[in-house]
């Protein structure tokens, strides 16, 4: 079993940063890849970003790349995700992800465990 919990989340300016926390408990962090994803209202849950367990290959969506950074830090068990140059877009609930295997995915339902969110704000 493993545990996410997110942190890092609230309200920030357009063009402002933000950087995601998401520490994991429950089994060798270097066991899985991690991904994030992101949820706004009424819309579908969306990859944003994922890394492999080493932090050697990332992956971002079209829509962050360029924006936002993905890292992981294994001998402190939390992946990071560095929001910058934020848009009224980015605002969504967003979640954490672990997938045991070692590569990442963009699909949400490879993904093993979920954390329960963190709330992601930015207004105009």
């Amino acid at each position: 079993q493993v545990q996410l919990v997110e942190s890092g989340g609230g309200l920030v300016q357009a063009g402002g940063s933000l950087r995601l926390s998401c520490a994991a408990s429950g089994r060798t962090f270097s066991d899985y890849a991690m991904g994030w994803f992101r949820q706004a209202p009424g819309k579908e849950r969306e990859f944003v970003a994922a890394i492999t367990w080493s932090g050697a290959s990332t992956a971002y969506a079209d829509s962050v790349k360029g924006r936002f950074t993905i890292s992981r830090d294994n001998t402190k068990n939390t992946v990071y995700l560095q929001m910058n140059s934020l848009k009224p877009e980015d605002t969504a609930v967003y979640y954490c992800a672990a997938k045991l295997t070692h590569c990442p995915s963009r699909d949400d339902y490879q993904y093993d465990y979920w954390g329960q969110g963190t709330q992601v704000t930015v207004s105009s």
